[in-house]
């Protein structure tokens, strides 16, 4: 299973960006999507989260500007962000919670990454 970021990029203040991310690799069911970021010299955070209903959750940070959804048919899962600012500046990660139906179980897949830059 694979986890690929795109995306990212430079944006100004006030900009927008959308992020994506495929899961790819024999899947067959994919439960909970995620996207993280980690600042410079910070810990990496939990910005948003859907699962496979589409039930949402967002740090309090990005209520309102950020908005996370998936589509299931394209293993896809994006997050749109709006009115960016500098402290949005992070390495975003999306990580993706697997079902194996040989294993039985849950496996937890992170994405390497995708940059992402507020800057004027």
């Amino acid at each position: 299973v694979q986890l690929v970021e795109s995306g990212g990029g430079l944006v100004q203040p006030g900009g927008s960006l959308r992020l994506s991310c495929v899961a790819s690799g024999g899947i067959l069911t994919i439960n909970s999507m995620a996207w993280y970021r980690q600042g410079p010299g910070k810990q990496r955070e939990l910005v948003a989260s859907i699962t496979r209903e589409g039930n949402t959750n967002y740090v309090d940070s990005v209520k309102g500007r950020f908005t996370i959804s998936r589509d299931n048919a394209k293993n896809t899962a994006y997050l749109q962000m709006n009115s960016l600012k500098p402290e949005d500046m992070a390495v975003y990660y999306c990580n993706a919670r697997i079902f194996n139906p040989v294993l039985v179980q849950e496996n937890l897949y992170w994405g390497q990454g995708t940059q992402v830059t507020v800057s004027s």
